[in-house]
């Protein structure tokens, strides 16, 4: 979903004991939609953000809902620029079969 390494996971449930997944007998990991919510909060706040864990966890702790509404609306805004892009070769391939 983000493309991160299970290990990062890992460790991110070590320093943000409010990720809790789920374990099967084997040791199997199933996420709740909370903790893929936090995680990808987390993520923002880390890797696009440039924040540090303890930025993060201090975010988290004090503004939660501004990063919850920042979070969302850059998700929105990436969704409507690779739509915009789409839209965009479509026409421009459009235009080319029109010129041909």
């Amino acid at each position: 979903m983000l493309d991160v390494n299970a290990s990062l996971l890992r460790y991110w449930e070590k320093e943000f004991p409010v990720i809790k997944p789920e374990r099967s007998d084997k040791g199997t990991r199933t996420y709740r939609k909370d903790d893929i919510d936090t995680i990808k909060l987390i993520y923002h706040l880390v890797k696009e953000k440039g924040l540090t864990l303890e930025g993060a966890k201090q975010q988290l702790k004090t503004n939660k809902g501004k990063v919850v509404e920042s979070e969302d609306i850059i998700s929105r805004l990436k969704f409507v620029r690779s739509e915009l892009k789409t839209l965009l070769e479509e026409i421009v391939g459009m235009e080319k079969d029109i010129n041909s």
